[in-house]
């Protein structure tokens, strides 16, 4: 019988356990500091955690470029005035993970305001020599239901 008092050593699955929830909040911390960036127009901190090769589907269906989608909020053709994200699930597999959030976003685009509305997003990042970078993003509006 084990004794509560005395503190047992990790163990090689409670390392891995401990390692593992670590990079899921890493990522947790980078999707933040992604969504920080782009409210607040900083193209210089977000444009190193978007691959070269991003993609946004947004959730008119219209699909974006990283250079199209960081153009258009540089150009401020694309504003953001809040992304409120609720918790972040992660799956992580390798050097792959993918993310799932609800969030509450105001955004601007062009000449349509969009007031705040709640969205379902799931983002692919993948990590490349210890850095992760966001590949593809998928928002969906949540609509209610008649």
């Amino acid at each position: 019988m084990s004794n509560p008092s005395i503190e047992q050593p990790l163990t090689g699955r409670t390392l891995q356990a401990t390692s593992h929830e670590s990079e899921c909040e890493a990522i947790r911390s980078i999707e933040r500091t992604r969504l920080t960036a782009l409210v607040e127009g900083n193209i210089k901190d977000a444009r190193p955690i978007h691959a070269s090769e991003f993609q946004l589907i947004t959730p008119i269906g219209m699909t974006l470029s990283k250079d199209q989608y960081l153009g258009a909020i540089s150009a401020g053709v694309l504003k953001y005035h809040a992304w409120d994200p609720k918790h972040i699930d992660v799956r992580l597999n390798g050097p792959v993970a993918v993310i799932r959030y609800q969030s509450s976003m105001e955004v601007t685009f062009g000449p349509h305001y969009i007031p705040r509305t709640e969205y379902w997003h799931t983002d692919i990042y993948e990590s490349s020599e210890d850095t992760w970078q966001i590949v593809w993003s998928q928002a969906t509006e949540i609509r209610p239901v008649d």
